[in-house]
């Protein structure tokens, strides 16, 4: 993994969850592919610390944009160099489950929420990039998405392949749970190909 989180007593004694990305991450590599082609990220070079430092910052400027979008995410609370603080996701028994680790009561209501999840995103100019089950939990009844370090801007040359992907992990794992989703009827849902708002 490219960093390890921790929780700690944040303002008013709440727990808050602390981000900290390893500089000599393994990942380094994987992390400039999503950072070359971001705009907000350009002439950041091959130097290992400054990629890691710029992969926080986008993290922690793709969560305000989500949440600004009205996605449901860890709510940023800080960033500092290679550190990010977000809101807390779990109780006293542990962090939140992950969408596949519980037994989903309801799929289609799942399913609409991280659709339209999805279709915020990239309206707000973000596509997530490695949505699926493992980065979406069930804290205090919301569903709510993680690991946007990863999300790149609608700009960025891979962003339409990255959605396509989205859009087959999130049909595949709805699949599983016995509903019919066509991953390209969910890509023309996101993108809004036909215009239409309401289907």
């Amino acid at each position: 993994k490219e960093a390890n989180v921790y929780t700690a007593l944040g303002p008013q004694d709440t727990e808050v969850a602390v981000k900290v990305y390893r500089i000599n991450a393994s990942e380094f590599v994987d992390m400039r592919g999503y950072l070359d082609g971001d705009p907000r990220f350009r002439g950041i070079g091959s130097d290992k610390k400054k990629v890691v430092l710029a992969w926080v910052r986008k993290e922690y400027a793709n969560l305000m944009r989500a949440q600004k979008a009205g996605v449901r995410v860890p709510r940023p609370i800080a960033v500092e160099r290679n550190v990010l603080v977000m809101e807390y996701l779990g109780t006293d028994e542990g962090r939140a489950k992950r969408l596949s680790e519980v037994d989903i009561e309801n799929p289609e209501t799942a399913f609409e929420v991280v659709r339209e999840y999805t279709r915020r995103l990239y309206s707000a100019g973000l596509v997530h990039g490695d949505f699926s089950e493992y980065n979406v939990v069930f804290h205090e009844g919301q569903l709510v998405v993680l690991d946007l370090g990863q999300a790149v801007t609608v700009h960025h040359p891979n962003s339409r392949e990255f959605l396509e992907r989205d859009c087959e992990n999130v049909a595949a794992f709805f699949g599983r749970q016995g509903l019919e989703v066509d991953p390209d009827d969910l890509l023309a849902f996101v993108v809004d190909e036909d215009g239409d708002d309401e289907n």
